[in-house]
């Protein structure tokens, strides 16, 4: 019986991990989650599920029963390392999962990590962590998973190259000019999956892909050059490894997360998941792409900063997510996003990350130099 805890627990990711937890009680328990927002939600969840602990970013209006309550960014934390703990499903969004990432990584747990940002911007930092704790680092996203798992059909010299699969959002097929008026509720309406709002908007301007080519670097140890996007829009082929002798191992199922997830807390074991199976002969023509990095050019940003090292990366992601919460407030356009990122990018001072507070100056930067940008277009 292992213990788990749930960070980010009531996100779509949060959600589905619970659902594996539930679907195994001889296997799981679950012994703690956070939330940082939607309190309501978590307060249901603390009823139902009774976990021993529980973090909320601020005092909770009223107490659990049974449920050891705590709170802020250092209980966080805590409960990352709890010595109880055996499995740490990281779901929280954004860059806020890289100080608990590192406090579960040191502590020798296994993160199943659904945080691409954390990879991002942590860098080398995971890594020292990884070699200082013993832990384990099992990715949860469909693309990365499959990686992992086509990954273990043959010896590392033996790979070409790594494939990642994306969607192509809902504007694949649109012109670029057709794009500057999308708004907000156009850009999260994902053809295929169903996921929180500021991944499927990164899914739509394919910023997400960019930032799964530097976690897949920084997971598997590749450089950009031998990692590939293709758009494949029917989302059945989650990603796929390319061999030296012509053989490409792909990785296919239903377009479920928990699959992933489940397996990520499972491994090396597989075992029957709540997800439906895959029917191939209920699946459309399946049909791939080259990305056209001119329309979509945040993808190309990825694989210059992927190269550029330093901050540059941490520039990308920060600076993304300060777009788009402007783009959700209505003071960014769609294309701006993207403008707004390669404004930060330009104007950043590329500098190594050698600790935690480098990384955090530079996302503080990139984030001001979107709102500098923003300010500049507002007085235009």
């Amino acid at each position: 019986m292992k213990n788990v805890a749930i960070l980010g627990s009531t996100g779509s990711i949060g959600r589905q991990a619970l659902d594996v937890v539930q679907a195994h009680p001889d296997r799981f328990r679950l012994y703690g989650v956070s939330a940082h927002s939607s309190e309501d939600a978590f307060l249901a969840l603390l009823r139902a599920a009774q976990p021993r602990r529980a973090v909320f970013s601020r005092p909770l209006l009223e107490p659990v029963p049974g449920v050891e309550l705590s709170f802020g960014v250092r209980a966080l934390c805590d409960l990352a390392a709890d010595p109880q703990v055996d499995v740490v499903v990281l779901a929280i969004s954004g860059i806020a999962a890289l100080t608990p990432l590192l406090s579960a990584l040191k502590a020798g747990k296994r993160v199943a990590i659904a945080n691409k940002e954390s990879l991002v911007c942590g860098g080398d930092l995971v890594q020292e962590a990884l070699r200082q704790g013993g832990g384990e680092l099992l990715p949860v996203d469909s693309e990365q998973s499959a990686i992992f798992q086509c990954l273990q059909n043959g010896r590392r010299d033996e790979v070409e190259k790594l494939i990642l699969t994306a969607s192509g959002g809902p504007f694949f097929r649109r012109p670029r000019e057709a794009l500057k008026d999308i708004t907000p509720a156009e850009a999260v309406k994902h053809p295929t999956w169903s996921m929180g709002r500021k991944i499927s908007l990164d899914s739509a301007t394919l910023m997400n892909k960019g930032l799964e080519v530097i976690e897949a670097a920084r997971l598997f140890d590749f450089p950009g050059e031998r990692i590939e996007v293709l758009i494949h829009p029917q989302s059945v082929v989650h990603s796929m490894v390319a061999y030296r002798d012509g053989t490409v191992m792909a990785n296919l199922s239903a377009a479920d997360m928990r699959l992933p997830i489940q397996y990520a807390m499972t491994w090396p074991d597989r075992i029957p998941s709540p997800t439906r199976p895959l029917n191939l002969w209920e699946q459309p023509d399946l049909a791939f792409y080259q990305p056209d990095m001119d329309r979509f050019p945040a993808l190309r940003m990825a694989y210059d900063c992927l190269k550029a090292g330093g901050g540059c990366p941490v520039v990308y992601n920060g600076a993304n997510e300060r777009a788009a919460e402007l783009f959700f407030d209505g003071r960014l356009g769609f294309l701006e996003i993207e403008e707004s990122v390669s404004y930060a990018l330009d104007r950043f001072q590329n500098r190594p990350m050698g600790d935690l507070e480098d990384i955090l100056l530079a996302d503080g930067e990139a984030r001001r130099l979107v709102v500098e940008f923003q300010n500049t277009r507002s007085k235009a």
